[in-house]
């Protein structure tokens, strides 16, 4: 059953994590060609290398945040309501774990192992 738990946990930073992190990347890097970013990609350009780096930390530890908040929320419903599950493998995931939003942290988390990303500190 912590396969499933760990196939959530790849697929949730893969495809939101790092997803969301890139685009972050290439927006720094102006590589953007939607009218919709022109602006913020300028805007990103002129800033120093301190306060980029300061910027991406603030990006990184926002989505973070939104992911640990999402998690938690998943598990008060499998806790309490039990109305929304996410499935993996027939099991349901938040019933998997003791904290499902705790999953993404620590040496051996989700984030450690799957994301091409560090954490912030």
């Amino acid at each position: 059953m912590d396969n499933s738990l760990d196939k959530f946990g790849k697929f949730l930073v893969e495809n939101l994590r790092d997803s969301g992190i890139n685009h972050f990347e290439l927006l720094l890097k102006a590589q953007w060609k939607a009218p919709a970013l022109q602006s913020i990609q300028n805007e990103l350009g002129e800033l120093s290398d301190s306060q980029t780096e300061t910027v991406k930390k603030a990006f990184i530890a926002s989505i973070d945040s939104a992911i640990h908040d999402f998690l938690f929320a998943l598990q008060e419903q499998a806790d309490f309501k039990n109305e929304i599950r996410i499935m993996v493998d027939n099991n349901n995931i938040a019933e998997l774990s003791d904290g499902i939003h705790g999953e993404s942290y620590s040496d051996d988390g989700w984030n450690a192992k799957y994301s091409k990303y560090e954490m912030i500190e």
